[in-house]
């Protein structure tokens, strides 16, 4: 746990299924705590959210629209030193990519999300 006492990624494994269950409870500061302070976030159209004060701006926006995240079929991470490549195909056949960093704590953040890289 945290400072704030949500559950934080002790493996990278767990970031995307702790981002799906904070999405869908609209907890928009437990989603931005998986991400590193100055990680890059694509948002479509070219865009790409810098900074958690950016992400969380996104992630505010999007949880309005009433969307429902979903868990999906997560990829084995491929770990090398404190860094990991993480991917989903998500059940709508959307395939994401994400590259994860170990903190000093031990725990895992995301320093790079790409929500979509292929359908």
């Amino acid at each position: 746990m945290n400072g704030t006492g949500r559950k934080v990624a002790s493996d990278p494994q767990e970031l995307a299924p702790l981002l799906v269950a904070r999405a869908n409870a609209g907890d928009v500061d437990g989603m931005v705590e998986l991400y590193e302070a100055s990680a890059a976030l694509h948002i479509g159209d070219n865009n790409i959210a810098r900074g958690t004060d950016q992400i969380r701006q996104f992630y505010a926006r999007f949880l309005t629209t009433g969307v429902r995240f979903n868990v999906g079929e997560q990829r084995p991470a491929m770990v090398s030193g404190e860094l990991a490549l993480t991917s989903t195909r998500l059940p709508n056949g959307t395939i994401t990519a994400e590259i994860a960093r170990r903190q000093a704590d031990g725990s895992w953040r995301w320093v790079i999300d790409q929500p979509a890289i292929a359908k």
